[in-house]
């Protein structure tokens, strides 16, 4: 039983060790309170097609689908500020958000992604207008 218990807790250990995250995830409040300052850079990893439907005022939209984003984003993003990512979710933006923290960036998440900002109330902008 001693030698159950503790595999299980070393199986426990090893699985939360491994998904650890590099990033921090944010409500849209925090998210809002973070992009207010004009350092921060806003990142939409969404396609160019759900960008165009709209989008936080300011972002860059690099997809996290295309198969050169990483090499895209260290050509595009400054590493000496933060990065707060979105999608619509929060499952593509989680995703880039690991990739590029693995690749040297600080990286906030909006979770629950644009839905979430959208259902807060927060302002979106569609081709120059607010919406």
């Amino acid at each position: 039983m001693k030698r159950l218990l503790i595999s299980l807790m070393v199986a426990l250990g090893v699985t939360t060790a491994c998904c650890q995250q590099d990033f921090e995830n944010t409500d849209p409040e925090g998210f809002a309170a973070l992009i207010a300052d004009s350092t921060v850079v806003i990142l939409d990893v969404r396609t160019a097609e759900e960008f165009k439907d709209g989008h936080i005022a300011n972002a860059l939209n690099i997809d996290v689908n295309q198969k050169k984003f990483v090499k895209k984003a260290k050509a595009t993003l400054p590493k000496d500020k933060t990065i707060a990512v979105y999608c619509r979710s929060g499952r593509r933006s989680a995703n880039a958000a690991a990739l590029l923290a693995k690749n040297g960036y600080e990286c906030v998440n909006l979770y629950g992604g644009i839905l979430a900002w959208i259902e807060n109330g927060r302002p979106v902008v569609q081709e120059g207008k607010e919406i």
